[in-house]
Parts: C-alpha cells; structure tokens; sequence
C-alpha cells in the first residue's frame, strides 16, 4: 500500500505516462496482496473493502482533471 501511495504522490507532483502506468501496477498489485489476505483470513471481508476504497482514492486524487 505505502508503494502504490508513494507512487501516486510521485505522478501527481510530475504526471507522466511512466508513472501512470506504474501506478496502475501497483494499484493492481495492492488489491492483488489484499484480496489473498482476505482469502486466507488475515483481514476482514470490510476492512479489505476499506483499504482499497482507501487506495482508489489517493489514486484517484493524484490523476490530473479532465477539465
């Protein structure tokens, strides 16, 4: 989580098509570790749901706007 973070914050201070692309890799590969967590019963069906609202929105807030 603290990569795809720190990632975000990297694209948002410098957007480039680069870092999108490694940002979405690892947006992927957090939702990826946090899903098999959930599965083998390390976090809660609502705290993983949580961390990844969590992620989507740093994500979501480090893209440029489209206006």
């Amino acid at each position: 989580m603290k990569r795809c973070i720190t990632t975000a914050e990297q694209y948002a201070a410098s957007p480039t098509p680069e870092l999108e692309q490694e940002v979405s890799q690892r947006l992927a590969a957090a939702y990826s570790k946090i899903d098999k967590a959930t599965k083998c019963g390390v976090f809660h069906a609502n705290n993983s749901a949580r961390k990844k609202a969590r992620l989507a929105r740093v994500v979501k807030q480090a893209q440029p706007s489209a206006s």
